[in-house]
């Protein structure tokens, strides 16, 4: 919950699973804010290849040695969920043209609901600028190696499962 004079942001997503590049827009966003919560999203709606706990257990893991980062779930509208929490600055991961529009749309439908609103959107390195959560499902689905594109520690949880 922010306090006032804390730098506060929310960065929204599924997670499914967590990779380099999201790690990526974490660390960059850590730059910028005091705190970043990583509000994982339930999407039921998407059929996650993981459960909801199994990717707060993936962040949690890769994100334990960064200070002011933590993680909850959410199962609401991203602007009430943000209401509940006193934050007003989302951040969005942009990836490549083709994510603009959308993420766009989504920034204006949120600032639409509340105006307190804002998002900042950041760019991944470029050796991350390719990786999508969907790339590194479809990965495993076959049995592939998705290894250089996930976290280490999130890639041996995976092994285990």
């Amino acid at each position: 919950m922010n306090t006032g004079n804390e730098k506060i942001a929310i960065y929204p997503g599924t997670f499914d699973p967590i990779t380099n590049g999201h790690l990526d827009v974490i660390l960059r966003a850590k730059k910028i804010f005091n705190k970043v919560l990583v509000a994982v999203a339930k999407s039921r709606e998407k059929t996650p290849m993981f459960s909801v706990l199994q990717r707060i257990d993936f962040i949690k893991e890769v994100t334990k040695d960064i200070e002011g980062v933590w993680v909850e779930s959410f199962d609401t509208l991203l602007v009430d969920f943000a209401k509940e929490k006193g934050v007003t600055t989302i951040i969005r991961g942009l990836r490549a043209v083709s994510d603009f529009e959308y993420e766009l749309q989504m920034g204006y439908a949120n600032n639409f609901l509340n105006k307190e609103i804002d998002t900042i959107y950041l760019m991944p390195s470029l050796k991350n600028a390719f990786i999508s959560s969907s790339v590194v499902r479809t990965i495993l689905k076959h049995n592939g190696d998705p290894s250089t594109l996930l976290p280490p520690s999130v890639r041996k949880m995976i092994q285990c499962m």
